[in-house]
C-alpha cells in the first residue's frame, strides 16, 4: 500500500507558541495499538511546542533540518540540529523549540508505546 501523507497545520502545537506543519504519515489505525503518530513536523521560526508529559509511551525525535533547542524533564535545555536523537522516556515531560529567525526546525516524531 502507498498513500500520501494526510498534512494539517497546526498553531500551538502541545500548548506551544507560533505555528507547526505536521505531516502525518502513518494513521493512528495503521499502527495496530502499538502507538498514535509517526509524524514530520516542522516548526516555524519561533514555534515550538509545548511542554507536555508522556504517560505509557514514549516519543522519539529525529532532527532533519534546523536548530532547535530540546527542554528535557529535567528542565534542561539543549541545542539540536541534524541528526540530533531527543528521547523521551514513558512519564517525562518535554519541549522543542525553534531557536531560528529565519529557518523551520525539522523532525520525524514517533510516539509509540512503552
Amino acid at each position: 500500500m502507498v498513500r500520501k501523507p494526510n498534512t494539517v497545520e497546526v498553531t500551538g502545537l502541545g500548548g506551544g507558541v507560533g505555528t507547526a506543519i505536521v505531516h502525518h504519515i502513518v494513521p493512528k489505525e495503521d499502527l495496530y495499538g502499538h502507538g498514535r503518530m509517526y509524524a514530520k513536523v516542522e516548526l516555524k521560526p519561533h514555534a515550538s511546542v509545548g511542554w507536555h508529559q508522556h504517560i505509557g509511551e514514549t516519543e522519539p525525535y529525529f532532527i532533519l533540518e534546523g536548530q532547535g533547542i530540546f527542554i528535557d524533564n529535567d528542565e534542561s535545555r539543549t541545542p539540536v540540529g541534524p541528526g540530533d536523537v531527543c528521547t523521551i522516556l514513558p512519564g517525562q515531560y518535554h519541549s522543542i523549540e525553534n531557536a531560528s529567525e529565519t529557518e523551520n526546525l525539522v523532525f520525524m516524531a514517533l510516539i509509540h508505546n512503552a
